[in-house]
């Protein structure tokens, strides 16, 4: 029978290498499995000026990088595979690789994140972090006193655009519908908000400009009508989606497919099974709070493998 080891972490941005830094120091022998996306959604940011300790700001990547070095320095073991399979029957949990390698953990916490849904447009991903975005709140003052725009009209949208509004002398929201599906409250306190400015049954065609976002192109949905908005700043707010669809069966999750966990845990309801971060956070999803919960996870693991003398 193979070894079994005491802590995998599945995923390694924020809170799988949070997770794995605590739990090295603990003794707990982690293994960090980085997925398809070593670092997570921060690889893919550029300035982040919002994460304590690096009062000069700091580029995403190299964040993520400082993090990893932190967690191999107490001895974590990274490994740059993808899980593609779990089984959580029993007091040992099995996961498997893309190669099809089966690992046994006392302990499993998943960190696999979530990602931003986008419109699927060629010139958004080309101008992506050079103006284009899916956080307002990450990168939203980057764009204090320039007119920006937002596509959305869920809860997430109008309350982006509510924050962009205190930064930005004018939001163009664009919902392609004749109604936002916001709830009442976020509804109106859009409609409260002088300087946002709602194009109804308004689609995006094309984010404008070489290096950096110029404007944007759009179409009214109804009369066909095209016509182009000078902004700085694309926003896009139609949600995310939780990477979290190989524990399907096993896990409880919303519809959505966001982990559901023990409130003020990072507890599953399998035994031995943790989670952290944007996988199971649909409400805070900034870097920060995703370390935070990292942390809570490995703290709440080392407490489960005392409780059945692993440790």
């Amino acid at each position: 029978m193979s070894e079994i080891k005491t802590c995998v972490i599945i995923g390694s941005g924020p809170a799988g290498y949070t997770a794995a830094i605590y739990a090295a120091r603990a003794g707990m022998d982690p293994i960090v499995y980085t997925g398809p996306e070593p670092g997570g959604q921060l690889m893919i940011t550029t300035d982040v000026e919002n994460y304590p300790g690096y009062p000069e700001g700091i580029m995403g990547p190299e964040m993520m990088e400082d993090f990893r070095k932190q967690a191999e320095r107490f001895g974590t073991e990274v490994k740059y595979e993808m899980i593609t399979k779990v089984d959580f029957t029993g007091p040992v949990h099995s996961i498997w690789t893309e190669g099809g390698e089966e690992i046994k953990a006392h302990t499993v916490i998943i960190s696999t994140g979530a990602s931003a849904k986008w419109l699927g447009l060629e010139s958004e991903q080309r101008l992506m972090n050079k103006g284009v975005s899916a956080c307002a709140v990450c990168d939203g003052f980057f764009f204090k006193g320039l007119e920006v725009a937002l596509v959305g009209g869920g809860d997430t949208a109008a309350e982006e655009a509510t924050y962009l509004a205190k930064l930005c002398p004018k939001v163009h929201m664009l919902v392609r519908r004749d109604e936002m599906r916001a709830s009442k409250i976020m509804r109106q306190r859009v409609l409260d908000t002088p300087n946002i400015e709602i194009h109804w049954n308004t689609e995006a065609v094309e984010v404008l400009g070489d290096e950096e976002v110029a404007g944007v192109r759009i179409v009214n949905n109804k009369t066909k009508e095209e016509s182009t908005i000078d902004v700085k700043g694309f926003f896009v707010a139609i949600g995310h989606k939780p990477n979290t669809d190989i524990f399907k069966g096993w896990l409880e999750m919303d519809d959505t497919g966001y982990l559901l966990i023990q409130p003020g845990t990072s507890k599953t309801k399998v035994p031995g099974v943790f989670a952290s971060g944007d996988a199971a956070d649909k409400v805070y999803r900034q870097a920060v709070t995703a370390a935070g919960t990292g942390c809570m996870a490995t703290l709440d693991a080392e407490r489960y493998l005392v409780e059945h003398g692993v440790i």
